[in-house]
């Protein structure tokens, strides 16, 4: 007989489950709820769908959460954005408590190495190198894929020492594939190859996906970090990014603001900008003093908020004991 059972509504596998231990108390995951205005659909209209089913579409995405609200005891929402998603009548139940980051591992590393397979020849790049990177865990519209690449020809231009590690898989985590088949990815090397010489393509690395240690590594090398998002869940590697003191550049999108205060903890441009993105980001890597002031600050901000084992951790549990008290 469980006491609590916590569990992700977004599927409906525990739509049954007080039904079979009607004790038991029940705490929802609640990731995101979908809405019409003031989050990702519509926001940018170059990938919105047209017609007058998207409300329709929207309520069956909901139709799990909606169903929970009647007899679920409580929510755990990794962010305040997020949280702020759900309808007002269930808002109230929602603690906001992230997933946590292992701020001990995930750290600044001066010594960093990372050894590179550029076009045939290996390149180990250290601290000293003048790097920029982008990591989204598909490389896709919904994390502005698009947009970085698009301002990458000024960007490129502008920093004839820079190099650019793309981290990303060819798949689609959110939205929809591109209409014409085939990958985001390429549709969007297609876009921009042609203003782009091929000695500074040879600058530009995809990544794929990489294992965990080799993705932090990355971070701990990144000169410049890119954090591009629609209004929707907020990655974990921007706050393993701000963890690992990187200086950062992201979208002035709500999810992103909860985290990244301007010049603060970072710096913020408009999503669909990438004239100011690539501005932003040339002055991030002439301005040392910045970066540095930058990171540090991120680096603070990550370990009091959101580190694991003192602030997440233990929030997560105060949250499980406050729904059986009994049993604290």
């Amino acid at each position: 007989m469980p006491d609590v059972i916590v569990a992700h509504p977004g599927w409906g596998e525990s739509l049954f489950l007080k039904d079979v231990w009607p004790a038991a108390r029940l705490g929802m995951y609640c990731e995101f709820y979908y809405c019409t205005e003031n989050a990702d659909v519509g926001f940018d209209p170059e990938f919105s769908r047209a017609g007058d089913l998207q409300a329709s579409r929207l309520r069956v995405k909901n139709a799990n959460n909606l169903l929970h609200f009647e007899f679920a005891d409580a929510g755990l929402a990794p962010t305040a954005w997020q949280a702020s998603t759900f309808p007002e009548a269930f808002r109230s139940r929602i603690t906001v408590a992230h997933d946590g980051i292992d701020t001990r591992v995930v750290r600044p590393r001066p010594d960093v190495r990372l050894v590179l397979n550029a076009r045939g020849r290996q390149v180990e790049l250290s601290r000293s190198n003048e790097i920029v990177t982008f990591v989204s865990r598909n490389l896709e519209p919904y994390r502005g894929y698009h947009v970085f690449m698009r301002a990458l020809p000024q960007l490129l231009s502008a920093r004839p020492d820079a190099r650019v590690l793309i981290v990303g898989g060819n798949e689609v985590s959110y939205g929809g594939p591109p209409p014409d088949g085939g990958s985001w990815k390429e549709v969007f090397i297609r876009e921009v190859r042609s203003r782009i010489s091929d000695a500074d393509w040879d600058r530009v690395h995809f990544m794929g996906k990489l294992e965990y240690d080799q993705f932090i590594a990355l971070l701990q090398l990144s000169t410049v970090h890119v954090y591009l998002t629609y209004p929707f869940v907020l990655s974990w590697s921007l706050l393993e990014a701000m963890s690992c003191g990187c200086a950062i550049v992201g979208s002035d999108t709500a999810p992103v603001r909860e985290v990244i205060q301007e010049d603060e903890t970072g710096r913020l441009v408009d999503f669909f900008d990438t004239t100011a993105l690539a501005q932003r980001v040339c002055e991030l890597l002439d301005d040392a003093p910045a970066r540095q002031r930058l990171g540090a600050r991120a680096r603070e901000f990550a370990v009091a908020r959101y580190d694991l084992r003192q602030v997440c951790l233990p929030q997560q549990r105060n949250w499980v004991e406050s729904l059986a008290p009994e049993f604290a």
